[in-house]
């Protein structure tokens, strides 16, 4: 695999390269995702519903987006935590590009309900309408009723591992039984989790969404499931 450095306003043409080239496929990241939607010959319903690719793959002799994220989310839980979001109640922290992919992601799944709580009421409504009948909008007090807790926040990023920090809700709002999720994987051990596995919580870093996003476009590209376990060890080092 190759990273190529595309400038702001470059989206298009790097569609266009994949087509020249015929490249077997090619991850999106910010700026981009947005952007390179006009280029593609299709988008799958995720990227349609979230207006967002952050993964080009081609079918059928077409270029289609897909939107891997919250996908990634849930088979990082089922596979390694051996969690399933089914019939769960969730709680998503923010309401930006991640959260609205986490939404999606869990209702498609099968959660009871996805709550979504963030400081700006007007973005929490635009998420939660992703979940349909499933989502709304939550306040602080939902969390501690959730069986799964998802901070989609940039809350924790960058702080000592392990260390006391900011968290993205309070820690008395955490409690013995839920699954707390840090989608923040630098550092592996958030201020977050290093709370939810003071209060008993089941803590979940974050290495295994980013794992298992990149593992579903690479068996797309090649047909064949990447070496789980020679990701983790590659994420974790890094």
């Amino acid at each position: 695999m190759v990273a190529f450095d595309v400038p702001d306003g470059g989206a298009e043409g790097a569609v266009a390269a994949v087509r020249a080239l015929h490249l077997g496929g090619l991850m999106v990241t910010m700026p981009h995702k947005a952007a390179v939607i006009p280029a593609l010959d299709s988008l799958t319903p995720a990227a349609q519903a979230l207006g967002a690719v952050n993964s080009i793959s081609w079918v059928g002799g077409t270029l289609v987006g897909h939107n891997t994220d919250g996908e990634g989310l849930v088979r990082s839980l089922r596979h390694d935590s051996e969690v399933d979001v089914a019939r769960r109640r969730c709680v998503v922290l923010g309401a930006g590009g991640a959260a609205r992919s986490v939404v999606h992601a869990l209702v498609v799944a099968g959660a009871s309900e996805v709550v979504v709580v963030n400081r700006t009421p007007d973005k929490a409504a635009v998420a939660a309408a992703l979940g349909g009948a499933a989502g709304r909008v939550g306040q602080v007090d939902d969390i501690v009723q959730a069986d799964i807790v998802i901070n989609a926040t940039s809350v924790g990023m960058g702080a000592p591992a392990g260390a006391s920090g900011p968290l993205p809700c309070p820690a008395d709002s955490l409690r013995r039984g839920q699954i707390v999720v840090d989608l923040v994987y630098q550092p592996i051990v958030t201020p977050l989790l290093a709370a939810a596995a003071a209060c008993g919580a089941q803590p979940v870093d974050g290495i295994g969404m980013l794992v298992h996003q990149a593992a579903i476009s690479l068996e797309r590209w090649t047909g064949e499931l990447p070496e789980l376990a020679v990701m983790h060890r590659a994420a974790r080092a890094g």
